[in-house]
């Protein structure tokens, strides 16, 4: 991986666009990254991380702000990152999520994040060519390229001291954590993890199986009757077993005997029994006979019943018809009478007529009724005609009426139009005024803010001119003590060097090698140290100075930028023309949210206006209309009128008239049919009873009380054909008893004990049910006990291999997770991890060994730690000058940086080979240079002469004035409105 070019924007300290040429900085293979504390440093390697990651390393990663607070409201935050990975050139841009204010109206809004990727040459194989701009897929394609997630490369990449001077002095757990991290160790967690599930899965199961033996165990003894002994062996099953089979054979020997037994009493039974039975029939025959002799005489006055009955029958059935036909008659009468009266209420009165007479009158009225039917139609039409009359005058009322008020409506829209049109003018003019105000109220605001700064401003020059003063006082009297102190040494040179003079060498000034008068110190004698000293105060007195200078210029610059933009405007003059532009734009906005309102205001009120003109319109034809209709109307009643008064007569109406000759009609034709209905019914009665008079001769009957007293109904003839049934067969089923060839010889006084034998029988099967019980039960035992014993056998069959699987997997899982018979406590993770530490030791030790010029070592250690704790992760330093293997923690300041320095480059290098992704060729080495001297320094600065030549771009973060005094100034970036930069030199 190379970078070529850095933008950023409104990121971090720096509020506008600052361009890092990478390519230029990195020409000879090492820059420097230089600036007081707080300058934005570190901030250019988070701006790099977030375009690849979209992330910043550590903490500064948690507080998630990244914009700039003093950066123009129209600048957006934004990174882009020119580089290349894997030989294929792309751009990078991304912007983070952060709030801007509206560009309409007050308050802000939420600008979201964005990502892009552009490729510059030729893209990887099944990526798309025209780039990406989903964030997902921006971040997946970058880890893809540079084979690493974004914890590792804040790792290998940009190099943070202070972490690894922490993972140094690490505890084993500390350690553990941050090279999962960066070795993704998760997949050997996981075997951990498995081997643990794993285990306790089968002891669940072992523990089931355990389980099951116990359950069988229990069962077997809970089906002999027995306790469960201590130790339920294979013996104690052989003696349940046999127990049950003796108990067996002893239950089928008395359980025979029973059945025996039984079987002879039952034979006894049926044979008493069976002779029981024949006599008892013979009895039941007998008494049988002589009960029906008893009732025969019963049975004769049946059959006697049963003959007049059937005679009766027949008269019964005409004398029933010449009732109903005498019924009929007298019905016939009074309906007759009925039609009668009902003529004489319609006011006729001639009821008492011949048939041929009331026959014609019916015709006459008929005819005269038929007559009125086109004059009854006249009659309703006549009514409908006067209620559409009174329709038609209500409609001409409520027209004129809805006439009058829209004619009202509409001589009061023009006046409303003319309203609406002036407000809606207003409005127009408002909302063009509108976005000036507000320009004016928004510059007003930031003069009265800056108005309120004024003075801190003032004060903060007054501060830094007292600190400019002093700082060049203390530089001057620096400056002075240096001279004099140089001069004083000067004056003392000679005793300097007569003090190293030595006999028989010659003088470096004269040559000679006697030295007979060498210059002796004088009180006050400077040495080199003490004028280094001196040089060095006055360099630190000079720096300040230069620093105060700054600040007095940035204060300065400050205040004359309020100065300019205040213009000699007071912040009470500045206050109240904001207040009278912020209520003039308030008033503004009310007139001119209203445009829209009131635009459609008047499109309603006009398009109600025409519709008023045509509602008003088509009033009026409706008035002239409905007039028109009422009028021509009213003619065709009038004339109407005076036919059906002469038509209804002394009748309400017409119709009333013709209802009532139609009445009158239908009265006549019904007395009519009423009469012809007597006359005939009577002559129907007449034949039926001289039918009755014969049929009374023939079934020789007096008369018809007679046949009444006689008649049966069918279900009382019924009832007595079946007794005399019944008792002709009682009768034959007695003799067919007697008759039968087994009872031939029985005697009814015959007695018979069948209920001593009843009783021996059941006594014997009650013998015999509970032998079989018994035996069964002894059966259900043995057969259930082997059934068990076989279970048995077979669960513990297959519980001994699992035992053996069990205890295998328990020390196993013990070994992989740093128990039982491992000796070292190491887990199969830290087991792993120990290799790669391992590694990165031997890769770190080479780095060491050369800035320490040969002393130091690491060490890695795979000894269990104190106490029984897990070990693997030791690293120590192995210290050549004493040969003792000594804690990292007992190294100095220097030493530590040093240390840790060679770890995170050999971590680097591990890592990267470890996770198989891009060739690093950019490395960031983040501060610490500090605590060294110059001859280390020098050492450190040749390692990284040494990363150069191997083809790396290395980049240093540091303050060191040293530093920058090796490397020359190149290129600077500017912070904030501070006046402190970056130096970005190489």
């Amino acid at each position: 991986m190379r970078l070529h070019r850095l933008e950023v924007a409104a990121f971090g300290p720096y509020p506008g666009h600052e361009v890092v040429d990478f390519d230029a900085l990195g020409a000879d293979g090492l820059f420097l990254l230089h600036g007081d504390t707080g300058a934005g440093k570190t901030t250019l390697l988070d701006a790099i991380a977030f375009a690849l990651f979209g992330v910043v390393p550590g903490a500064r990663g948690q507080v998630k702000r990244l914009r700039c607070d003093l950066a123009t409201e129209h600048t957006p935050t934004e990174v882009a990152l020119e580089l290349t990975v894997q030989g294929h050139r792309f751009r990078l841009v991304r912007r983070p999520e952060y709030q801007r204010p509206k560009r309409r109206g007050t308050g802000t809004t939420t600008e979201h994040a964005k990502a892009s990727l552009t490729w510059l040459d030729d893209p990887p194989h099944g990526s798309a060519p025209e780039g990406l701009i989903r964030i997902d897929e921006v971040g997946r394609t970058v880890q893809d390229l540079l084979g690493m997630s974004a914890e590792q490369f804040f790792q290998v990449v940009l190099l943070p001291q202070g972490e690894f001077a922490r993972f140094l002095r690490a505890e084993t757990t500390e350690r553990e954590q941050l090279l999962e991290r960066l070795f993704g160790t998760e997949r050997f967690a996981k075997v951990e993890r498995w081997f643990r599930e794993r285990r306790t899965q089968r002891g669940r199961a072992l523990e089931n199986q355990r389980q099951s033996v116990r359950e069988w165990v229990a069962r077997l003894a809970q089906a002999a009757g027995r306790e469960i002994p201590d130790n339920a062996d294979s013996e104690w099953v052989a003696e349940l077993l046999s127990v049950a089979k003796d108990a067996v054979s002893s239950a089928e020997q008395a359980e025979s005997l029973a059945r025996s037994k039984s079987k002879k009493a039952d034979e006894l039974l049926a044979v008493r029994t069976d002779a029981a039975r024949r006599v008892e029939r013979v009895r039941a025959a007998r008494a049988k006979l002589t009960e029906l002799e008893a009732r025969r005489e019963a049975r004769d006055g049946w059959a006697a019943q049963v003959a007049a009955a059937t005679r009766a029958l027949p008269v019964l059935d005409e004398a029933g018809r010449a009732a109903r036909l005498e019924t009929q008659a007298r019905q016939a009468l009074e309906t007759e009478k009925r039609r009668e009266q009902a003529l004489t209420e319609l006011g006729f009165e001639e009821h008492s007529a011949p048939l041929e007479r009331l026959r014609e009158l019916a015709g006459g009225l008929r005819e005269e009724a038929g007559a009125l039917t086109g004059l009854v139609a006249e009659a309703d039409r006549q009514r409908e005609d006067e209620r559409e009359v009174a329709r038609l005058q209500q409609v001409e009322k409520t027209s004129t009426g809805e006439a009058a008020e829209v004619a009202a409506q509409l001589e009061a829209s023009p006046a409303k139009l003319t309203a609406l049109r002036e407000r809606w003018i207003a409005a127009g003019e408002a909302e063009a005024k509108l976005e000036g105000v507000r320009a004016k109220e928004t510059e007003l605001a930031g003069l009265v803010a800056d108005a309120a700064k004024l003075p801190g401003a003032q004060a903060s020059l007054t501060t830094a001119q007292e600190a400019l003063r002093a700082a060049v006082d203390r530089h001057q009297t620096a400056r002075e003590h240096r001279l004099r102190l140089r001069e004083l040494r000067l004056d003392g040179m000679a005793a300097e060097l007569a003090r190293g003079l030595q006999p028989g060498q010659d003088c470096p000034v004269c040559g000679s090698a006697e030295h007979p008068a060498p210059a002796a110190p004088s009180g006050d004698q400077v040495d080199e140290r003490q004028e280094n000293l001196a040089d060095q105060a006055e360099a630190r007195a000079e720096a300040a100075r230069a620093k105060a200078e700054a600040a007095k210029t940035e204060a300065e610059h400050a205040v004359a930028v309020l100065h300019e933009r205040l213009r000699a405007q007071s912040p009470d003059e500045l206050t109240a023309a904001h207040a009278k532009a912020k209520t003039e734009a308030g008033e503004l906005a009310g007139l001119a949210k209203d445009k829209t309102r009131l635009a459609e205001l008047i499109t309603t009120t006009e398009a109600e206006a025409e519709r008023l003109s045509a509602r008003r319109r088509a009033v009026d034809g409706a008035v002239a209309t409905a007039r028109a209709e009422r009028e021509a109307l009213a003619t065709t009643i009038a004339e109407r009128r005076e036919r059906l008064e002469t038509a209804r007569g002394e009748h309400r109406d017409v119709a009333a008239r013709r209802a009532h000759l139609t009445g009158v009609v239908g009265a006549l034709d019904a007395l009519a049919e009423a009469r012809t209905s007597r006359l005939a019914a009577e002559e129907r009665l007449d034949e039926q009873r001289a039918v009755v008079r014969a049929a009374l001769e023939k079934a020789e009957f007096s008369g018809v009380e007679d046949v009444q007293a006689a008649a049966r109904s069918a279900e009382a003839i019924a009832d007595l054909e079946k007794r005399i049934s019944e008792f002709a067969a009682e009768e034959a089923r007695a003799r067919g008893v007697l008759a039968e060839p087994e009872l031939a010889g029985v005697a009814p006084e015959t007695e018979v004990d069948v209920e001593a034998a009843r009783e021996a029988a059941a006594e014997a099967r009650e013998a015999a049910r509970a032998a079989f019980a018994i035996l069964e039960a002894a059966t259900a035992r043995s057969t259930e006990l082997s059934t068990l014993t076989e279970k048995l056998e077979f669960t513990l069959d297959e519980l001994a291999p699992a035992e053996a699987e069990f205890a295998e997997l328990d020390a196993l899982t013990d070994v992989v997770n740093g128990r039982g018979q491992n000796a070292r406590r190491m887990s199969l993770r830290s087991y792993v991890l120990a290799a790669r530490l391992e590694e990165v030791a031997l890769a770190a030790t080479a780095r060491l060994r050369s800035m320490s010029q040969g002393r130091y070592s690491f060490v890695h250690s795979d000894a269990a730690g104190s106490r029984g704790t897990r070990g693997g992760l030791g690293l120590d330093v192995l210290d050549d000058y004493s040969g003792a293997v000594r804690p990292a923690k007992t190294l100095s300041g220097g030493e530590s940086f040093l240390a840790s320095l060679a770890l995170a480059l050999g971590l680097a290098d591990v890592v990267a080979a470890e996770t198989g992704g891009a060739l690093l060729d950019t490395l960031f080495v983040d501060e610490g240079f500090g605590t060294l001297d110059a001859e280390t320094l020098d050492q450190v600065m040749n390692i990284l002469d040494e990363l150069r030549a191997g083809g790396r771009v290395v980049g240093l973060v540091s303050h060191v004035e040293e530093l920058r005094q090796r490397i020359p100034t190149r290129l600077r970036v500017h912070k904030a409105r501070s006046g402190s930069s970056v130096a970005l030199v190489a």
